[in-house]
């Protein structure tokens, strides 16, 4: 059987949202990754005979280039660790495949683009950073450099906030973590900078959810957005990210007990070694939402820049309130259908041009705003709906 896509990583949170909402969209799904903890039932419930599991084990590309010929589909949506998104690009370069990806770290990323000559030479087309932040924030940015004759600064981020004030794990916990303990790099007057780990941090009243600290972290937007605009006159950038206090307080205790480390430990009784740092999603799979538990998000990018020689500030906003029948997954939707939406442009022909890229490069604004609409998530321009 010929699968319309595969989805690697299909265990893991957006995995499952991007198998389930293929499957309801009436697609068939070649699923894939190392684990099958979660997405079985998922296939089973949705399935209806058009999805397949198959195991494999990202970190050999060769099984990731099996695992794509096998489906015979020539679009992948890869959810799984950004550690291993090179490779996957790698393997569909091999087997002249689309690809979307959820992102990765800004070296990753610059790997990435730079196989943009590959992906001419296959005519296909692959886009990394397909989820929320990146992803929807780089296409509102695309949106909204069009209303500016020069850029100057952007400042994009995330804040969330649930109904219970119960520790859920709202993505991945080796990322969470990788941000909170990094020395984060932004671009401050066209060049890299950084600073010590929760040092810069804004309090903002977010519409959806209301007053909220973030914190400057990593990420690689400071990459995409600098290297798309700066021709533009784009010169400052910086991410910040937002959570509640009560789950910061289960961050701040995960990095006091050392389970932000890389660094692997020996355990005798396994007769081996592994990284606290590798625990932490494994056995954060088994964690279940409480009982009538939901989560909100704010997706947000403050833009500042010349129009007619004046100053002029915008304001995006896309809202991410609980959808009827995906509150289980709580924020995780506004990750996992952008890359759905953005890999069938590809397959449908609407994105057509070939290469690597970031979505703000390339992904259409009103059609991606539109689709995310539909799936009750809505684009604000200062303040009024645009989508």
């Amino acid at each position: 059987m010929k699968y319309d896509f595969v989805v690697l990583g299909a265990d893991g949170m957006q995995g499952q949202i991007v198998v389930r909402d293929l499957l309801e969209r009436g697609h068939t799904v070649f699923a894939s990754d190392i684990y099958k903890s979660k997405i079985g039932e998922v296939i089973k419930k949705y399935g209806r005979n058009r999805a397949f599991f198959y195991f494999a084990d990202l970190r050999d590309v060769n099984a990731a280039t099996q695992a794509i010929l096998m489906s015979g589909a020539d679009t992948v949506i890869n959810c799984a660790d950004m550690y291993w998104n090179v490779n996957v690009y790698k393997a569909c370069v091999e087997t002249k495949t689309h690809c979307v990806d959820l992102g990765s770290w800004i070296e990753l990323t610059q790997e990435q683009l730079a196989m943009d000559a590959l992906f001419k030479k296959i005519k296909r087309t692959a886009i990394t950073g397909c989820g929320s932040v990146p992803g929807i924030g780089n296409v509102m940015l695309r949106y909204a450099a069009r209303k500016f004759d020069r850029l100057e600064s952007v400042d994009v981020g995330f804040a969330w906030d649930s109904n219970q004030k119960k520790f859920v794990v709202p993505f991945s916990m080796k990322s969470i973590l990788e941000e909170f303990t990094y020395n984060p790099r932004y671009i401050k007057d066209g060049k890299v900078a950084e600073s010590k780990p929760l040092e810069i941090s804004i309090e903002k009243n977010f519409r959806l959810i209301g007053p909220q600290k973030s914190f400057l972290v990593q990420h690689p937007e400071l990459f995409t957005f600098f290297r798309y605009f700066k021709n533009q006159g784009l010169k400052n950038v910086r991410f910040f990210a937002g959570f509640p206090g009560h789950s910061l307080e289960k961050i701040y205790t995960l990095i006091e007990l050392g389970f932000h480390s890389d660094k692997p430990v020996k355990i005798p009784e396994l007769n081996g070694k592994i990284a606290p740092f590798d625990l932490l999603n494994p056995v954060f799979k088994r964690l279940k939402s409480p009982k009538g538990y939901t989560e909100s998000e704010n997706l947000w990018l403050e833009v500042s820049g010349l129009k007619n020689n004046k100053p002029q500030t915008m304001l995006m906003e896309c809202l991410v309130p609980p959808v009827k029948g995906w509150e289980m997954h709580g924020c995780n939707i506004d990750t996992g259908f952008p890359a759905v939406i953005i890999a069938k442009m590809i397959k449908d022909g609407v994105i057509r041009e070939c290469g690597s890229f970031a979505p703000e490069a390339i992904v259409p604004e009103r059609p991606f705003f539109a689709e995310l609409r539909k799936k009750g998530l809505e684009v604000y321009e200062n303040g009024q709906l645009i989508s």
